[in-house]
């Protein structure tokens, strides 16, 4: 007779390979040099927030650490401007 031994254990899939995120500030494939990001560019500066208005961070984002802080720049800049909401919905 067998012993119970509980509920199934799953098994988490290690073979899964996630596509590398592109970023959104490479132009072509190719990073911009100097890396710039305009700030009266809303319709990329609204894809890097979210809904409260908070900036996405670079693992949602797929920017690199460059890229990134050329966007937090960019949102500040926008923000003081009155061009983007400090605060969203």
């Amino acid at each position: 007779m067998k012993k119970f031994k509980g509920p199934p254990k799953r098994r988490s899939n290690k073979n899964k390979v996630r596509a590398k995120k592109k970023d959104p500030i490479f132009v072509d494939g190719e990073r911009p040099r100097p890396m710039y990001v305009d700030y009266k560019d809303l319709d990329l500066l609204t894809k890097l927030t979210n809904r409260q208005g908070k900036i996405v961070g670079r693992r949602k984002s797929g920017c690199t650490a460059a890229s990134q802080h050329a966007v937090t720049l960019a949102v500040k800049r926008a923000r003081f401007m009155a061009l983007l909401p400090y605060v969203g919905d």
